[in-house]
């Protein structure tokens, strides 16, 4: 028996609603497992997973989620309060990323090692320097007059895509940190394949979100 449009589309936002309510808890629920698993302070580099956690997994994903329509935290409020706290977030998020990335440069000098040689290495210093960026770009935004040949719809489009792209970027270095010999030491079996999943998840939900406004954005120009 098939569905009628609507049923179709009340399971859809049912579904989004689902995988919204588990982006949400993965954000949270993944640096905290990194924490318990790092124990920073017990050494340097114990803060360099968990600052980087904190920023493309926490921060980084409720600042996108910021604007959803179905699973903002703060779909109640005003958009302005929403800039303002997406704002706040990807600061935040760029600062954990800075010492993290300091962090971790400056235990390689302490212990003689080589920097930025590893796929995670590289992805990791690419994602810190697109994210500075892509803040940087942010405030093209607040003053969209500097543009003047962009429309503030179109530089709300190119920021939200360019910002996919460097979330995406902050997913793959998460990935591939997980697939490095301390990690790999201390996660095995199920668990490694469930650490996985986290940034997966979040991706996709993510992705959904700026297809679905870049679809709007679309029919509303029809």
């Amino acid at each position: 028996m098939a569905l009628t449009a609507e049923t179709e589309s009340r399971l859809y936002r049912s579904l989004r609603a689902v995988a919204g309510a588990a982006a949400h808890l993965v954000a949270l629920g993944f640096p905290t497992a990194v924490a318990v698993l790092a124990r920073p302070g017990s050494s340097l580099f114990s803060w360099h997973p968990l600052l980087m956690a904190l920023a493309f997994s926490f921060l980084m994903t409720e600042a996108l989620l910021m604007f959803s329509p179905e699973i903002s935290l703060l779909r109640s409020f005003s958009r302005k309060v929403k800039v303002r706290v997406h704002w706040a977030l990807q600061l935040l998020a760029l600062l954990c990323a800075l010492l993290g990335l300091g962090i971790i440069t400056y235990n390689k000098h302490l212990n003689g090692k080589a920097h930025f040689v590893t796929w995670h290495g590289l992805t990791g210093l690419l994602t810190v320097l697109y994210a500075t960026g892509q803040c940087a770009g942010g405030v093209l935004l607040l003053y969209p007059k500097l543009m003047k040949n962009w429309t503030l719809a179109k530089l709300k489009l190119y920021h939200a895509t360019s910002g996919l792209v460097g979330y995406l970027l902050g997913c793959a270095s998460l990935m591939l940190g997980m697939c490095s010999l301390w990690f790999t030491t201390s996660v095995t079996s199920v668990s490694w394949y469930l650490a996985m999943l986290c940034p997966l998840l979040t991706s996709l939900v993510i992705m959904n979100q700026v297809s679905n406004a870049y679809l709007y954005r679309k029919r509303s120009q029809h």
